[in-house]
């Protein structure tokens, strides 16, 4: 979960959401060197009074400086490409959750068992606890089992929603009469927080997401005492 201050990606809860911060990491660096080098040479130029006639008109250096980003897109653009098809691709899933966005709160169905689904509304302030966040516990938990390929299917009621948990690296739009689908897999036990990321309506931001990630077998304890 993110805190005042925190200027990092939060704690990654997924395989896919390591990747994404390796990614990230690794287009900073880039970045990083692309600007040093540019900072270096305007600097240079400002000091340096004399002028060279092969600098300002040489075939050699416009070749090089045309070949030389085109390389650096080719290093960022070969681990984007590799973790986009990574986090399309569906793998197996042991179970399905079908989520449907409505103005304002989000509606589960647990697709692999019969009769378990439930809506999930913000709590107020004035009825949370002292240690929960503000506007982003709610009154149902989705509670998913660690260690398993899940399968998410997305869609909406009425407008677009966007059902979006940092720490998984997930993001799927929620579309009216379409249904949109992402695997991913939870490899710690805990909270998870989300919320909808898609401006659609006065009460946008009271859609919070809770995930409690939980074993197998508390899992099946918690499906058996809900059906």
């Amino acid at each position: 979960m993110a805190t005042w201050l925190n200027l990092t990606l939060q704690d990654s809860a997924s395989p896919v959401m390591e990747q994404l911060i390796f990614f990230h990491d690794h287009a900073l660096m880039i970045m990083l060197m692309i600007i040093t080098a540019v900072f270096y040479m305007m600097i240079s130029i400002i000091q340096n009074k004399q002028t060279s006639r092969f600098i300002l008109e040489g075939q050699m250096i416009e070749t090089l400086w045309t070949i030389a980003p085109a390389i650096i897109l080719v290093f960022i653009a070969i681990p984007s490409l590799r973790l986009l098809y990574l986090m399309d691709e569906i793998h197996n899933p042991v179970m399905t959750l079908k989520t449907v966005g409505h103005q304002w709160y989000w509606s589960y169905e647990y697709s692999d068992f019969t009769k378990l689904e439930f809506d999930s509304y913000m709590v107020q302030q004035e009825d949370q606890p002292i240690d929960a966040f503000r506007m982003l516990d709610t009154d149902n938990r989705v509670v998913l089992p660690m260690n398993s390929p899940i399968r998410i299917i997305v869609t909406a009621a009425d407008v677009l929603h966007s059902w979006t948990v940092p720490s998984l690296g997930v993001k799927t739009d929620a579309t009216p009469g379409r249904l949109n689908q992402m695997s991913f897999s939870i490899n710690r036990p805990g909270l998870l927080y989300g919320q909808c990321s898609e401006i659609c309506g006065a009460n946008h931001s009271f859609m919070p997401i809770v995930i409690e990630s939980v074993s197998t077998n508390q899992f099946i304890n918690w499906v058996s005492k809900m059906s």
